[in-house]
């Protein structure tokens, strides 16, 4: 099997980059179909209709409904039918980015990606994750490329609150574990190949960028300013991590995500604080040494990622709902199963309660 890495045409990063993004976008368009919530119409779009003045391009905006469903999805797909759109612009957080490629793939045009927030690696793949419309994970649809361009504008994303790029981390963190252990499968990649030295190489400088700068980009977004840490963390979450879980794969962490979201105690949370828990339940799966969990749970104490059940809602879980999660984790398909070694149900549900005893105990609970 070959190897093979794969990322985005072209990824921009700057402050004050979304004012020009009429000239990244070049000639992919010139009838754009731009979605994103309602609030993030009020926030940007006054900036994207004043980079397209005097050109000849037309804008049509359309607001998401919230959730990456195969209802949404199918809903907006004839709106771009209807307008004669040409490329899609996804401008918001994930789901909102996830339903713009997923349009783009089933529509056969370019897509442009612009968030808003550094809380998930969703940005640069040519992936996109599929929910019911009650928001319970469906399925992953894979794409046949990545998007055409991603535009990250620093000054945009240090406005969001900090909680969304510390989930951002919880996401990311696990980049650089799960790799590791697809590397140690051989497991199939995003892309159907093998993973590169690369794609490792950029899966493990995303995991250091997070110990060495997550705390100070976290002090920096609390105080609504974009510092170097910042910069650095936003880069981690979006490009390091993308590319690396992309291209080297996805094991237990995403696994144990989708897990978690049979339970509706844990819609509140964020996909990255979600995936950290699953990271640590990851590493007790594994039996990884003591100093390396000690690290991951140090770090998620730090920036506040979440260590315990009761941090996911669930404090008051029963034996079956957990047994439920760990069923949901561990089913045929499920990315659990490029751990190197066979993952049960069983398995999984112990190291739930092994990853929870574990945070409760650094917690002093």
């Amino acid at each position: 099997m070959a190897n093979i890495i794969i990322s985005p045409s072209r990824y921009v990063q700057g402050k004050g980059e979304l004012a020009n993004i009429a000239s990244h976008i070049g000639e992919l368009g010139h009838n754009f179909f731009i979605i994103s919530t309602e609030s993030g119409v009020r926030r940007v779009g006054d900036t994207v209709k004043k980079s397209f003045e005097n050109t000849d391009s037309k804008l049509h905006f359309e607001a998401f409904n919230r959730e990456c469903s195969e209802t949404e999805i199918k809903r907006l797909c004839e709106i771009v039918k209807k307008n004669g759109c040409d490329c899609i612009i996804g401008i918001g957080g994930g789901k909102t980015l996830d339903t713009a490629k997923a349009i783009a793939y089933y529509e056969k045009m370019p897509v442009v990606i612009v968030p808003t927030i550094a809380s998930t690696d969703a940005p640069c793949s040519a992936l996109s994750v599929i929910y019911t419309d009650d928001g319970v994970f469906e399925k992953y649809l894979f794409l046949p490329q990545n998007p055409n361009l991603v535009l990250v504008d620093t000054d945009i994303v240090a406005k969001a609150p900090a909680r969304l790029l510390v989930s951002g981390m919880g996401d990311a963190m696990a980049t650089y574990f799960e790799a590791r252990a697809c590397e140690a499968s051989y497991a199939t990649n995003c892309a159907g190949g093998n993973t590169t030295k690369a794609a490792m190489a950029l899966a493990e400088l995303c995991y250091e960028t997070l110990l060495e700068d997550g705390l100070k980009a976290k002090l920096a977004l609390e105080k609504k300013v974009c510092t170097k840490a910042v910069e650095n963390v936003i880069e981690a979450n979006t490009y390091l991590s993308g590319i690396g879980f992309e291209s080297a794969g996805l094991a237990g962490a995403h696994a144990i995500h989708n897990g978690f979201t049979v339970l509706p105690a844990c819609h509140e949370l964020y996909h990255g604080e979600k995936v950290a828990f699953g990271t640590l339940v990851q590493l007790v799966l594994e039996n990884s040494p003591t100093e390396e969990i000690e690290e991951v749970i140090d770090f998620c104490m730090t920036v506040g990622l979440p260590t315990t059940l009761a941090d996911l809602n669930l404090g008051n879980a029963t034996e079956a709902d957990i047994m439920e999660v760990a069923k949901a984790s561990a089913v045929e398909g499920q990315t659990t199963h490029n751990m190197p070694f066979p993952v049960t149900a069983d398995t999984v549900y112990a190291a739930i309660w092994g990853a929870d005893a574990l945070g409760r105990l650094y917690k002093g609970l």
